[in-house]
């Protein structure tokens, strides 16, 4: 948690110097609070660093796409010359994600966790997956991560304006 905290300072200091006023400055402090209530519900003081990445990574303001192959690269293993997620990659990475609806009381099972896991190895024999074999999954917005693309559109449009008056 202490190196979380040290990461999340510099971050959002960094974000401050960069758009002077838009960033609060206790940033750091509500975000380590928010991945606390997440990741170390038992005060353990403990919290792997690629789950909150991840946690950042889909609460960010990035495009979906840069946001789905920072997923890979954070819980991909190096084969050879390639990376692949293995099923027990993608399980992590699912369970991590899950928190962020669980901390609203949006949770999901286990088994939708396994479900989905199922079906983005649907058809495949061996026990990893390259980039777009993952991509291509993710795109066809599986249930269990619904809520991603859904938070990103509604983001998306809050900063759209019509010139269109109605009467």
């Amino acid at each position: 948690v202490q190196q979380i905290s040290g990461m999340l300072t510099e971050l959002f200091q960094k974000a401050r110097l960069e758009k002077p006023g838009q960033v609060d400055p206790r940033a750091a402090e509500f975000t380590l609070s928010l991945l606390a209530a997440m990741y170390d519900r038992s005060g353990t003081g403990y919290i792997k660093i690629r789950s909150a990445a991840a946690a950042l990574i889909a609460l960010s303001g990035d495009t979906l796409l840069a946001k789905y192959r920072a997923f890979f690269q954070f819980y991909a293993v190096p084969r050879g010359k390639v990376a692949l997620i293995t099923r027990s990659a993608l399980r992590s990475l699912l369970t991590d994600l899950n928190q962020i609806p669980a901390i609203v009381g949006e949770s999901c099972t286990p088994s939708c966790v396994e479900v989905a896991t199922h079906s983005c190895f649907h058809g495949v024999l061996n026990s990893a997956i390259v980039e777009e074999k993952f991509l291509s999954w993710l795109r066809s917005e599986p249930a269990v991560l619904l809520w991603l693309p859904t938070c990103y559109r509604l983001s998306a449009t809050e900063m759209v304006s019509h010139q269109a008056r109605c009467r």
